[in-house]
């Protein structure tokens, strides 16, 4: 099993409304990871995207968790140290009818390093899914989703849409007026921010944060540069619609003020 502990998150996707706003219906997810700058990184980005996270080091502190607040989403490091993720994915499948958890909770495994057959020794344990480390955020989120629908019951979209604007997350595409726009993978994830919660400003830190990854405020004009070119596509499909606006001083949002 691997050891390595390094952790990145590729792009990050949308900052939507602060922790306080989230309602009941916010998904819980418990986070069992013991690298706290990457676990810090990817419970942030989760709390964004309206999800209330549980930050637990350890496969024993996790099992506590479950005892006392049972999440409805298990995120599981199989590089933890002491009790692997493995052993705690075991675990919880074999805790039986009468366990005081879940046996049926969804996880999703993270799995690190170059051995290849970890997602498969995973979904074996009894994962629901299992994704490589380094990852696509908008990706992992998209699955976490999809697990969230099938243990709720429901079915949730990955549609995003705002005035003529669609943008598909998981097949990463975006349309306006029903024309494909052709965006890198930045742009992209830039408009998934804004396309989330359209008529919120979303401030250029959050910004730098969450699709960048930068974990501190640096001086930078790459949010400009991009919202820019971003602007640019969407002027070439519809010179006379304004989606991208500068809310100057702070960032950004997708619709005009009077909209």
């Amino acid at each position: 099993e691997t050891t390595c502990k390094e952790a990145t998150v590729s792009t990050l996707a949308a900052p939507p409304p602060e922790r306080t706003l989230q309602s009941h219906n916010s998904p819980s997810i418990m986070l069992v990871q013991d690298v706290p700058i990457a676990t810090d990184l990817l419970a942030e980005s989760l709390e964004f995207d309206r999800f209330v996270v549980s930050r637990v080091p350890t496969a024993e502190e996790a099992q506590r968790e479950m005892l006392e607040s049972p999440p409805e989403l298990a995120v599981i490091d199989m590089a933890l140290s002491g009790m692997t993720g493995l052993d705690l994915i075991q675990a919880i499948r074999e805790s039986g009818r009468d366990a005081a958890w879940d046996a049926h909770l969804p996880v999703m495994a993270l799995c690190r390093g170059e051995d290849d057959q970890m997602p498969i020794r995973a979904i074996e344990r009894g994962a629901d899914d299992a994704m490589r480390v380094p990852f696509h955020y908008p990706e992992l989120v998209t699955r976490l989703s999809a697990l969230l629908a099938r243990s709720r019951g429901t079915s949730r979209s990955s549609l995003l849409r705002a005035g003529p604007l669609e943008v598909d997350r998981l097949a990463m595409r975006a349309r306006l007026n029903g024309q494909p726009l052709a965006l890198s993978a930045k742009e992209f994830g830039l408009l998934v921010a804004l396309a989330r919660d359209p008529r919120r400003v979303i401030t250029k830190d959050e910004l730098l944060r969450h699709v960048w990854g930068y974990r501190s405020a640096v001086r930078t004009r790459t949010v400009d540069t991009h919202a820019s070119r971003l602007r640019r596509k969407l002027a070439e499909i519809d010179p006379g619609l304004r989606l991208v606006t500068n809310v100057w001083g702070i960032g950004y949002r997708l619709l005009s003020l009077d909209d």
